[in-house]
C-alpha cells in the first residue's frame, strides 16, 4: 500500500514538474523580449525543476536522499529568481530595449539614481 502511495506522489510530482518545465519552454519561445523570457524561465523553470527534485527524493524512499533533494529544492527556489532578477537589472542598465508595445518602464528612473 505504501509503495503505491509513494509511486502516485512521485508520478504527480513528475507530471507537475514536467508541466511547469513545458510552460517555461513555451514562454522562452513565444514571449517577445529578454525580460519576459527571463521571467518565464525563472519562475516556471524554478517550480518545475523543484518539483522534479522533490520527485527524486520521494522516489528514492531514503531519508538522506530526500533531505538532499529538499535542500537542493530550497537552494534552487531561493537563488534562481534572485539571479534572474539581477541579470535583468544588468541588461536594463546596459540599455537592452524593452518590447516595443511595453506600456511602462519602471526602471528608467532607478537607473539614474545608481
Amino acid at each position: 500500500m505504501m509503495d503505491i502511495l509513494l509511486a502516485t506522489i512521485t508520478a504527480l510530482l513528475i507530471l507537475g514538474g514536467a508541466g511547469f518545465a513545458l510552460v517555461a519552454a513555451i514562454g522562452l519561445n513565444r514571449l517577445p523580449d529578454l525580460y519576459t523570457r527571463m521571467h518565464a524561465a525563472s519562475k516556471a523553470g524554478t517550480v518545475g525543476s523543484g518539483l522534479l527534485l522533490l520527485a527524486v527524493g520521494v522516489h528514492a524512499a531514503d531519508l538522506l536522499t530526500f533531505a538532499r533533494a529538499l535542500a537542493g529544492f530550497f537552494f534552487f527556489v531561493l537563488t534562481a529568481p534572485i539571479s534572474a532578477h539581477l541579470l535583468a537589472m544588468a541588461a536594463h542598465k546596459i540599455g537592452y530595449p524593452l518590447y516595443a508595445e511595453s506600456v511602462r518602464d519602471e526602471m528608467k528612473d532607478y537607473d539614474k539614481r545608481i
